[in-house]
């Protein structure tokens, strides 16, 4: 007897468990993964440039073509950074040209900008740093705050100019005289930094790059500021002690605004403790209202045109079904949308085949019944908004198919990464030993969390009741027909799938070498009722006994995914916010699980996802600030030997919090990870500029023997126009990142916002109250230095014995 006698021998394909759709038509879809240190851009190049090659693989009737990548938000980074920084060096050399009138001097400090730029990519690369997004972030943020060591360098240089004195001797005397301030300020712009380095797990790894970056840029600018600088100055700039006598109409204007922000200052000069109460309590009220209307979150809500949905019919649905679902659904989306309006639509329909290398960890899908829609959006034909019209394409599936969940899922790089593979920001899991105690459980929160208006698409995500045939065989009847378990299971997975997972067997063709895997299965067609499964003959070389004479066959459910943690399997009800930030949504989200009650015992209830992860980041970015601000605390003591003075300096802290919670606020941010960055950046220029008035003033107390009111004001009056220059010339720096101009510019446009927030709040408290800070608690400070080294000059132990 031959195989050919029993049964019939073809070369096709295993079972179809999964379809690709590609624009609606089924399709062979390969995604490729790159390895987790190459660089996008890379992997992304070198395969447009195989293409050529695997199509020489491949027959001339089958077409290969490139379809979509995420190299593209790289792209769009990049090419924004480079129109911000040509924007912010435009506008910074307006604002020192405008406060200076020197052409010459404001091309100088323009000219700081690539320097410090390339500097720090050449270091990140030597620091195995690449271009991504956030070390792009990285630079782009320095661009505003990097000119801020050439201009007070240039302007300085102004000064001593117009003292009369020679080019070359300005030029010298202007950087001895700011060459500590500097680096005190480098030092406070560093010290900001060090929350990225607190952080822990994702947002760690994001922010060490762009804190990086900045940093580098920053030592790069304090290095050009101190050498690059005054070489040009010396070559370019005029000398205006042999030019005409004649002051020029800025510069007279400007000396009228400076007298009279001195005479201001002086009539507040006796209510500096009142101001400083009212300012206290100015500042800690705002903060507090502020912070119950700006919303949290982890990261801004990015506008691309991309996104994805995950679709699931009907438990049970056969892959057929569920890919006519999806097509419908396609054709809704297009139809909402203007003519062209998608670039490519693509799906995956079904499961992963059980044999396919590709790991389903970056598509997972858990049965027939389930698909995964990724669409591309023509953004140069759609302008709106995307959350809104993903609002308007639940509604239509919810009208035209009501019988399908959906939610929408992370599609953006950065929104994957920060999901942790979450499938929504929101995700409650419940946990016990039985399944059927965790999803009760769940469905009571599930319940709760519905009634929250903001939220969309709640659901539990796991197939709970998918339609199966239950066998049960009686093996006291199985045992007088002489049957074993191992011979039902054999005659069943012929009957179900086949023998290619409990019978392995390779057959190589002598011709062509290709290996077939053999494998033997009843056909599908005959094998498509319950009642032929039944007539399953189980014992070789008789007809009887059937597999319903010692088995009991019927129709129940039966979770299609099973989850586990520890001992314990569980379930997930995930949830997607609409309208309100992340922050509010995790609060009610807490009090919905609070308000189902105490969970039985051995029910364990938790959180994860980007809400969990929004808990986790804010709590390690707040210990990162307060240790920024120890660390510059006790650096600005030891080098004033005072307490005092960082006081006086960090006093400009709360106005920067409120300033720019203020702008966030009116522009409609939340507080997330960029604005942090932003807030904490803010502080640090603020804390570099309080630097600036208060070390002048020290220098004029304790070196020319002025009291401190004497001193403060006249401290003030000469440091005005570089702290108005260095702010100007950031504001300009960071308003084209504030706007958000270009693709994708929403995610970084909140740093800019704070920036400038907390800079405005900042300067207006640095100019207008800092004065008369420092004047009434140094009003009783004595001037003999408090070293105890007896070789110090300026010590009361000086002693110049010699043993």
């Amino acid at each position: 007897m031959y195989v050919r006698d029993v049964a019939s021998v073809s070369d096709a394909a295993d079972q179809t468990v999964g379809y690709a759709l590609i624009n609606g038509k089924r399709s062979v879809y390969l995604p490729i993964i790159k390895k987790a240190d190459a660089s996008t851009l890379d992997a992304v190049n070198n395969l447009k440039s195989s293409m050529g090659m695997l199509k020489n693989q491949l027959p001339e009737d089958v077409n290969i073509r490139y379809e979509f990548d995420q190299s593209k938000y790289i792209e769009r980074s990049l090419t924004n950074l480079i129109h911000e920084g040509i924007l912010g060096a435009v506008f910074t050399g307006l604002m020192i040209f405008l406060f200076l009138g020197d052409s010459r001097g404001a091309i100088i400090v323009v000219l700081t900008i690539p320097i410090a730029i390339l500097s720090a990519v050449m270091v990140l690369y030597f620091f195995g740093q690449t271009l991504n997004i956030m070390t792009l972030s990285g630079l782009a943020l320095s661009i505003g705050i990097l000119v801020d060591e050439a201009t007070v360098t240039i302007e300085n240089i102004h000064q001593h100019m117009e003292m009369k004195k020679s080019k070359q001797r300005a030029i010298l005397d202007a950087l001895l005289e700011i060459s500590v301030p500097k680096l005190l300020i480098l030092l406070c712009i560093l010290a900001v930094l060090t929350p990225a380095f607190i952080m822990t797990g994702i947002p760690r790894d994001m922010f060490i790059p762009l804190s990086m970056a900045v940093a580098f840029a920053m030592i790069a600018s304090f290095i050009a500021s101190q050498t690059f600088v005054p070489i040009l100055a010396n070559w370019f700039m005029k000398d205006k002690h042999q030019e005409i006598k004649k002051i020029p109409r800025k510069r007279v204007l400007f000396e009228k605004f400076s007298l009279n922000y001195s005479y201001r200052i002086r009539k507040w000069s006796t209510q500096s403790l009142s101001l400083f109460i009212v300012y206290l309590l100015c500042t800690g009220t705002a903060t507090c209202l502020l912070l119950n209307f700006v919303g949290t979150d982890v990261m801004p809500i990015s506008n691309s045109g991309d996104f994805q949905i995950r679709i699931q019919a009907t438990q049970g649905s056969r892959i057929e079904k569920t890919e006519q679902i999806v097509k419908a659904i396609t054709e809704d989306i297009k139809v909402m949308l203007p003519d062209n309006g998608t670039t490519i639509t693509s799906a995956f329909i079904g499961m992963h085949p059980a044999t396919s290398p590709i790991n389903p960890i970056f598509l997972f899908t858990s049965a027939s019944h389930e698909a995964v829609l990724q669409v591309s959006v023509n953004q140069e034909i759609y302008k709106n908004s995307m959350e809104d019209l993903k609002e308007e394409i639940r509604k239509k599936i919810n009208e035209k198919h009501p019988h399908v969940q959906l939610n929408f899922e992370p599609m953006e790089l950065t929104e994957k990464i920060m999901g942790q593979g979450a499938m929504t920001p929101i995700e409650v899991k419940v946990g016990a030993g039985q399944l059927k105690a965790a999803s009760a459980f769940a469905a009571k929160i599930e319940s709760n969390l519905k009634e929250i208006s903001y939220l969309r698409d709640v659901r539990i995500a796991e197939p709970l009741e998918y339609p199966t045939v239950e066998i049960e065989v009686n093996r006291d009847l199985a045992g007088q027909f002489g049957l074993t378990m191992q011979d039902i299971t054999r005659s069943l997975i012929t009957a179900t799938s086949s023998t290619r997972f409990t019978d392995k067997n390779l057959w190589v063709d002598p011709k062509s070498g290709l290996v077939f895997q053999v494998q033997v299965q009843i056909p599908e067609q005959i094998m498509s009722s319950e009642e032929m499964l039944k007539s399953l003959p189980l014992k070789k070389g008789n007809l009887r006994p059937l597999l319903e004479d010692v088995a009991t066959v019927r129709r129940v459910t039966a979770p299609a995914q099973v989850n586990r943690k520890g001992p314990n399997r569980y379930v997930t009800i995930i949830a997607n916010v609409y309208n309100k930030d992340l922050g509010t949504a995790s609060a009610a989200v807490k009090k919905a699980i609070n308000d189902v009650g105490q969970p039985p015992r051995g029910i364990n209830v938790w959180t994860e996802g980007t809400m969990q992860l929004l808990d986790d980041t804010l709590g390690s970015l707040l210990t990162g600030l307060a240790v920024a601000i120890i660390a510059i605390f006790l650096m600005l003591s030891a080098y004033y030997q005072s307490f005092k003075i960082p006081l006086i300096i960090l006093s400009v802290i709360p106005a920067v919090i409120t300033g720019s919670l203020i702008i966030l606020f009116l522009s409609g941010s939340t507080l997330n990870l960029q604005s942090y960055m932003g807030i904490i950046m803010s502080i640090g220029v603020s804390v570099s500029n309080a630097v600036l008035l208060v070390n002048q003033a020290e220098y004029y107390r304790r070196n020319r023997a002025l009291k401190p009111v004497d001193a403060a004001r006249l401290a003030a009056s000469s440091r005005l126009r570089p702290i108005l220059m260095t702010v100007a010339a950031m504001l300009a720096g960071m308003l084209p990142m504030a706007i958000g101009i270009g693709d994708g510019a929403e995610q970084v446009a909140p740093l800019g916002r704070a920036v400038i927030g907390g800079l405005i709040a900042s300067t207006l408290a640095i100019l207008l109250l800092l004065p008369h800070f420092f004047s009434s608690l140094m009003s009783k400070t004595t001037i003999i230095s408090p070293s105890l080294d007896p070789d110090d000059k300026e010590s009361q132990f000086f002693s110049n014995q010699t043993t």
